[in-house]
C-alpha cells in the first residue's frame, strides 16, 4: 500500500481497493478509500486538512471520555468494593488506588491505542513509537517544564523507585525488540512486573509510615507544598464534578422527570460559562457534541453526592442506550448487525430487552431516592466508556496509518510524534485531581477522585504553577510506568492466537533503536543528575531536558527522511 502514491493519480483508487495491504481492520470509516476514491486528486490538501481536524477531535473524544466518564465510574466501583471507605485501612489502600485505579483511568487512552495498534502487524510500529515517544516526551519536556516553572526539591525514594522500575521496563522492551518477538511468558512478565511495582509501592508506604509513627489524625490546613508521592500524603480534598449543581435551593422542590432529564443532559454550566475566558468557551463548544452523546450513553455514579448522581429518567434511558452502544461498537458493529436465524438483528433484541428493563426500572423507582442496586450503573458506565475509548482509539490508529501512507511516513515516527503528543498533551486527566487553594481545610473522607496527579502536560504544568511541582513531577515517572508495562504486555497478550503463543515485533528501521536508546538515555540522565543535585531541581535541569528532547526529535526526523542511515552492507 506504500506504493500507491508512486503511481499515477488515476490509478490510486483501483490500487487501494484491490490491494489486501490497504485494507483497514476495524473502524467505521475507510479513510484510505475516502482520500484516494471519494475525493479527486486535486483536493488531496483539503482531504488531509479534514483528516487532521478529525484526528484532533478524536483526541478530544478520548480525553473527555476518560476524564469525565471512565475515571469517575472507576472511582465509584472502588468505593462500592470498600477499598477506600474503611478509615482503618486508609493508609494502606491509599497508595493502592494511586498505582492501580488511577493509573488505569489516566492511561486508558494510551493502553487502548496500544492494544488496537498491536492487533495488526502493519500498525505495531505505532504502538512502539507511541509508548517510547510518550516516555521521552513526558520525562523530558513535561519534567523539564515543571522545573522551569517552579524549581523544587524532589522526593528522593519515590523518584529513585519509579525511575529504576521504568528503566527495567525499557530494558525488557529493548530486548523484546532485539529478539523480534514476544512470547506468552514475556507478555505475562510485563503484567507481573507491574503487579510487583504496585506491591513495592504499598510495602514502601507501610514501612515509611511505620518508621514515622504516623497515625490517622485530623489534618490541618492545606500546606503550600504537597508531597510528591503517596508515601507522604495523608489526605486529599474532595470536589464536585463538572456536571454537579453549583447552587442548591434553600427549600427542597420536587422536579418533574422531564425537567430532571433536561438538566441532566445539559453539558453546559451557564454560571461557569460566564466566568470563563474566551478560549475556554471556544474549546467547550467543540466538546459539547461529544459530552452530549456521552451523557446519553454512559451513566456516571458519584459517591460524593447524596443522591449518588441518580437521575431517574436519564438512568432509565441508559438501560437502553448503553447496551446498544456496546453491541454496535464491538468489532465495529459486526456483532450488533448480526441477524439471529437470518431474521432478527442482535441490536434489535438488545433494544427490546433494554426497553422492557427501562420501563420496569422507571415504574419501580422514584426521582428522589436511588435504588439499592444503583451501583450496577457504575459497572455499566465503566463498560460503555471503555467501548467508546476503544472505538475512538481504533479510528485514531486507522487515520494515523492513512496519513502515513499519504506522506510516506513510517508508523514509528507517527507514533512518537502525533500519537505520543496527543496522548501526552491532552487533558485526559485534567478533571481528576482539582488542586485546592492554599488554606482550604481538608476533611479525612474518602476522596471522589484518585490520589495521584494526572500524567499529562497541561495538568502537570498547571499544578506546578499553583505551587505543587513535586506532585506533578512524580506523575512524569510514576504514571507512565503503567502505560509501557500494561500497554505492551496486555496489547501483545490479547493478540496471541491460541495456536501460536508468539507475537512478532520486528523493528522496521533504525528509528526504533534511536527511540529506545533516547528513552533509556533520558532516564539514565535523570537517575544520575537528580541525586547529584541533592534532588534540588532548578531551571538548569529543565533547560537540559528540553534541549535533549529537541536534539532527539531532530535526530529522529533526520533518520526518518534518510538523511541519517546505516551504510549498505
Amino acid at each position: 500500500c506504500w506504493e500507491v502514491r508512486k503511481h499515477n493519480s488515476s490509478e490510486w483508487c483501483r490500487l487501494v481497493r484491490s490491494s489486501p495491504d490497504c485494507r483497514l481492520d476495524g473502524g467505521f470509516l475507510n479513510y484510505l478509500e475516502g482520500v484516494f476514491c471519494a475525493f479527486p486528486p486535486r483536493l488531496l490538501p483539503l482531504t488531509v486538512t479534514l483528516y487532521a481536524l478529525w484526528l484532533l477531535y478524536l483526541f478530544v473524544v478520548l480525553g473527555v471520555t476518560a476524564g469525565k466518564f471512565f475515571c469517575p465510574n472507576l472511582s465509584a466501583i472502588s468505593t462500592n468494593l470498600k477499598l477506600s471507605h474503611n478509615v482503618a485501612v486508609f493508609s494502606l489502600m491509599f497508595p493502592f488506588h494511586g498505582v492501580t485505579f488511577l493509573a488505569f483511568g489516566n492511561g486508558a487512552p494510551d493502553v487502548f491505542s496500544a492494544v488496537v495498534a498491536f492487533s495488526d502487524p502493519r500498525t505495531a510500529g505505532l504502538a512502539i513509537g507511541a509508548v517510547f515517544g510518550a516516555g521521552v516526551f513526558v520525562t523530558t519536556v513535561v519534567a523539564g517544564g515543571i522545573a522551569l516553572v517552579k524549581p523544587f526539591t524532589a522526593a528522593s525514594r519515590p523518584f529513585l523507585r519509579d525511575v529504576i522500575f521504568y528503566m527495567v521496563a525499557v530494558f525488557l522492551t529493548f530486548m523484546v525488540l532485539y529478539f523480534g518477538r514476544i512470547t506468552l511468558g514475556e507478555a505475562l512478565g510485563y503484567l507481573g512486573l507491574y503487579v510487583f511495582y504496585v506491591f513495592t509501592v504499598v510495602l514502601c508506604t507501610c514501612i515509611h509510615r511505620r518508621q514515622r509513627g504516623d497515625s490517622l489524625v485530623p489534618p490541618g490546613p492545606w500546606e503550600p507544598e504537597l508531597p510528591a508521592d503517596v508515601e507522604e500524603q495523608e489526605s486529599l480534598g474532595t470536589s464536585s464534578g463538572d456536571y454537579g449543581e453549583e447552587y442548591r435551593p434553600l427549600l427542597p422542590t420536587q422536579e418533574t422527570s422531564l425537567r430532571i432529564l433536561t438538566a441532566a443532559l445539559s453539558p453546559l454550566d451557564y454560571r461557569k460559562w460566564r466566568r470563563k475566558p474566551w478560549y475556554w468557551r471556544v474549546f467547550k463548544v467543540f466538546k459539547v457534541p461529544v459530552e452530549l452523546v456521552l451523557l446519553l450513553t454512559v451513566p456516571v455514579v458519584d459517591p460524593d453526592k447524596d443522591d449518588l448522581n441518580w437521575k431517574r429518567p436519564l438512568n432509565c434511558l441508559h438501560i437502553v442506550t448503553s447496551p446498544l452502544l456496546c453491541v454496535l461498537t464491538l468489532k465495529s458493529g459486526t456483532y450488533g448487525l448480526y441477524q439471529i436465524q437470518g431474521v432478527f438483528p442482535v441490536w434489535g433484541l438488545v433494544l427490546l430487552v433494554g426497553s422492557v428493563l427501562a420501563i420496569i426500572l422507571f415504574i419501580t423507582t422514584s426521582n428522589e431516592e436511588p435504588p439499592k442496586y444503583h451501583c450496577v450503573f457504575a459497572f455499566l458506565g465503566f463498560l460503555a466508556s471503555a467501548m467508546w475509548i476503544n472505538a475512538a482509539a481504533t479510528e485514531l490508529v486507522n487515520i494515523l496509518r492513512t496519513l502515513g501512507i499519504i506522506f510516506q511516513l513510517s508508523n514509528t515516527v507517527l507514533g512518537l510524534t502525533l500519537l505520543a503528543w496527543g496522548n501526552s498533551i491532552g487533558g485526559k486527566g485534567s478533571s481528576l485531581l482539582p488542586v485546592p487553594t492554599p488554606g482550604t481545610p481538608i476533611l479525612l473522607a474518602p476522596p471522589k477522585v484518585f490520589p495521584s496527579p494526572p500524567a499529562d502536560t497541561f495538568s502537570d504544568l498547571t499544578m506546578a504553577r499553583q505551587g505543587y511541582p513535586r506532585m506533578a513531577f512524580s506523575a512524569c515517572f510514576g504514571g507512565i510506568i503503567f502505560n509501557i508495562l500494561v500497554g505492551v504486555g496486555l496489547g501483545c497478550l490479547l493478540q496471541m492466537p491460541s495456536s501460536q503463543l508468539v507475537v512478532k515485533l520486528e523493528p522496521d528501521s533504525l528509528l526504533v533503536w534511536i527511540l529506545a536508546g533516547a528513552l533509556g538515555l533520558s532516564l539514565v540522565f535523570s537517575f544520575v543528575a537528580v541525586p547529584a543535585q541533592c534532588f534540588q531541581l532548578g531551571r538548569a535541569y529543565g533547560v537540559c531536558l528540553i534541549l535533549y528532547y529537541v536534539a532527539f526529535l531532530c535526530l529522529a526526523l533526520l533518520t526518518e527522511f534518510r538523511v541519517i542511515h546505516l551504510p549498505a552492507a
